[in-house]
């Protein structure tokens, strides 16, 4: 079954990443990309070989498709999610699903309700180095896991700053950006669901927009009692990234994963001694694909469900609130907002 695809949003990450990884098995194919603006979609798909370029929502839902792609700014999500999945498509959305899990939740009930597939492209649960982390904890490698550390504060390049430093409006700032991923794979890696945050934010001098925020600390609590800390940001050129975790008998030590490529590296550290641990080095986004067309075809579920965007997006709405408030906050999805 070949999967026709058409792209909302003629974005970076869509000419990086999933272009690639759409066309990469030879059971997808492109049909049309959609910008507001007219000139832009013509070029995009010019460039591309996409065959149309559109600038209507509609005109898209109406090429023949069977899936869409959405990688616009993120208080677009919701309106364009939910009129594809009205129109009977399938819907492969970047993260956050939407501005509040509220909203998300809607997504994931039409999305049931149209009997079609959502799936949120959580890329860093496809890594090699995440699952080969995430199945060593559950063969016991480390015995009990008892805490976590996840380093995601990188520097945000300047031709992708635009909204995510100045427009509170849709969605901006380090913790629907970064935040997000790092609860997703947390809770992916130790395969159980955060359930409180303790956060405290800053503007270190890229942020312009009123109220954004370019970086974040987060403490996390698990329902097993695990504790984990993140940090995430825009604007530290030289720290490096990396994902820890700690257990009663053995620590994995991932060094360099936090990113959209399969590179980096995870060693395994225990009475036994140093052992680093091999994994598959396939592409994030073409993994992404590959588990969303199965899911077409009935074949289990996309590697990150619409679900899984509603926590993801439930626990960065507790992380804000935190910062906010200065108190700790639990998280519970089902509120669909943070408690």
């Amino acid at each position: 079954m070949s999967v026709k695809w058409g792209l909302i949003g003629a974005s970076t990450i869509a000419r990086q990443f999933m272009i690639n990884a759409i066309r990469a098995r030879g059971d997808g194919e492109i049909v049309a990309v959609m910008s507001a603006d007219p000139e832009r979609a013509t070029a995009f798909a010019r460039e591309h070989g996409i065959p149309d370029g559109v600038s209507t929502l509609d005109a898209l839902l109406g090429a023949g498709i069977d899936a869409v792609y959405i990688s616009t700014t993120n208080e677009l999500h919701l309106e364009q999610a939910l009129a594809a999945i009205n129109a009977g498509k399938h819907v492969l959305c970047e993260k956050p699903l939407a501005l509040t899990s509220a909203d998300a939740r809607r997504m994931v009930a039409a999305a049931k309700a149209a009997g079609v597939v959502l799936g949120t492209n959580h890329h860093l649960r496809n890594a090699g180095a995440h699952r080969a982390m995430r199945t060593a904890i559950a063969a016991g490698r480390i015995g009990r896991p008892i805490a976590a550390r996840v380093f995601h504060a990188v520097y945000l390049p300047e031709h992708l700053q635009g909204w995510r430093i100045t427009r509170p409006d849709a969605g901006g700032g380090a913790v629907l950006d970064i935040t997000v991923h790092d609860a997703d794979t947390l809770r992916f890696v130790l395969n159980e669901d955060p359930v409180e945050v303790s956060a405290f934010t800053q503007s270190a001098g890229m942020a312009s927009g009123q109220g954004l925020e370019d970086g974040a600390m987060c403490l996390w609590r698990f329902g097993s009692g695990v504790i984990a800390q993140s940090h995430e940001g825009f604007t530290t050129k030289y720290a490096g990234t990396g994902f820890e975790v700690h257990g009663s008998e053995g620590s994995l030590i991932a060094t360099g994963v936090m990113t959209q490529k399969p590179v980096g590296s995870v060693l395994l550290r225990t009475a036994k001694g140093e052992e680093e641990l091999a994994f598959d080095r396939e592409d994030l986004y073409t993994r992404s694909v590959r588990k969303f067309h199965a899911a077409l075809a009935g074949q289990g579920r996309p590697a990150a469900t619409g679900e899984d965007g509603v926590w993801s997006l439930a626990s960065a709405e507790a992380a804000l609130l935190s910062a906010k408030s200065g108190k700790a906050v639990s998280i519970d999805p089902e509120l669909g907002s943070a408690q």
